[in-house]
Parts: C-alpha cells; structure tokens; sequence
C-alpha cells in the first residue's frame, strides 16, 4: 500500500468515525440542556468516553481496511487452492472459532447474561456456545461454496429447527440466542470471515462471489441462534431428570 492510499484510507475511515459518533454525542448534549442536567463533571466524563470509543472506532476500522479484509481474502484464497479440499471445512471451523472468541460483542452479550441471570447462567458457556455454533456454520459455509449448495437449503431448514426447538427451550434461553445471532455477526465476522468467503468462491471454478461468497454471514447469525436453543433444551431435560430423581 503507497502512501497516498494509505493516507485516503485514514482520512475516509475518520470522517466514517466522525459521522457515526458525532450525531450522538449532539442528541446527548441536546437532551443534556434540555432535560437532563446532569452534574459538569459527569458531562466531562462522558464526552471524554466518547472520544476514546470514537478512537478505538477509528483505530480498529482502520486495522479492518488495512489488515483484515486483505488478510480473509488471502487466506479464503489459499483455500480454495488447496490440493486436500477436505481441509477446507475443518479449517473454516478453527478460523471461524478462534474469530468469534475474540468478538468484542460476544463478550459484551456473554457478561451481560452472567449479570442479569445473577451467575446462573455462566459467562463462559455463553461464549463457548456461540463459538462452536459458529465455529460450525463458518465450516457449513465453506462446504457449501466447495459444493455449489444453494444458501436456501441450509437456511430455510435451519430457522425450521430453531422455531422447534424454541418451544422446548428454556423461555429465558429464547430471548439470549435471539440476541446471539446479532452479535456473533460483528465486526470481526463482516470483516475477515466475510472476505474469508470472497476468496475462497474466487478460486473454486471460477465461482461467482456474489452467489457463493455472501451468504456466510446469514449462516453465522443462524448458528449462535441455534447452538443456544439447543443448549436451553439440555438445560430444560437437566432439569426435568433431577426433578423426577427421588
């Protein structure tokens, strides 16, 4: 990457920060005048935490430009030139682990559980449990580019199941994997995994990306969904078993 390239991708990347962030720190500022009134030092408080985030946006948005987005299409690339085309799926399954382990939302989500279930829910299952559903899907996902499958026959199934096993789910277990399904789709999935996708379709026979490189995203907030209903299921028959324990 030049120099005037680079420099583009940091001033786009700013102004994107800029106009995400801006808008909100002017509604807080607005409702603070008119009805909040919360102390100055609070105020401060805030707007310096606002700042920082809007930092940390920008400094990550702009490793996902420079680095993530380049190194998931290399990667998929390399993939579908693969000689042993069985690796494909397990590799996809690693990648797509040790990516959603390191999601900030997942985590944010997992902590958030553990809190309002008062530790009965543990934050590590949560994790534990996105991951493997995505870790699955993310291998799903190669194998139907490997094999040309249409996205149809793997999601119209899989949200069937999800509406079945959710009457037989913990109702508490319902409500977490709804909101699993949007947080283990985050940035890191949009970015490596997504392009992960493009470069594999790429080079498989002459694919085209559009029909077999999207779609993965739609089978990783399928997955989570699905691995947590299925987790509330044991947790329910658990229960049912000690229940009928003398």
């Amino acid at each position: 990457m030049n120099t005037a390239s680079g420099l583009e991708h940091v001033v786009t990347t700013a102004w994107s920060v800029v106009l995400a962030v801006l808008p909100l720190a002017v509604v807080f500022l607005v409702f603070q005048v008119l009805f909040l009134r919360i102390p100055t030092r609070e105020v401060a408080r805030i707007l310096t935490g606002t700042v920082l985030a809007a930092l940390g946006l920008f400094l990550f948005l702009l490793g996902v430009t420079i680095a993530f987005l380049p190194f998931g299409r290399v990667t998929g690339e390399a993939l579908g030139t693969l000689s042993e085309a069985w690796l494909v799926v397990p590799i996809g399954i690693l990648l797509g682990f040790v990516t959603t382990w390191g999601e900030p939302a997942v985590r944010i989500l997992a902590d958030q559980v553990e809190e309002a279930s008062g530790g009965s829910i543990r934050q590590s299952v949560v994790i534990v449990t996105v991951c493997v559903g995505v870790a699955l899907s993310v291998g799903l996902g190669l194998y139907r580019i490997d094999h040309e499958l249409p996205l149809l026959y793997l999601l119209l199934p899989g949200y069937g199941l999800v509406l079945a096993a959710m009457w037989s789910c913990k109702p508490k277990f319902v409500a977490i994997a709804a909101d699993a399904g949007g947080v283990a789709a985050g940035p890191l999935a949009n970015s490596f995994l997504l392009a992960l996708a493009f470069g594999t379709s790429s080079t498989m026979g002459g694919q085209d990306p559009l029909i077999h490189g999207l779609g993965l995203v739609a089978l990783i907030a399928l997955a989570p969904v699905l691995s947590l209903v299925a987790l509330g299921m044991i947790v329910r028959w658990k229960e049912h078993r000690q229940e009928r324990s003398p």
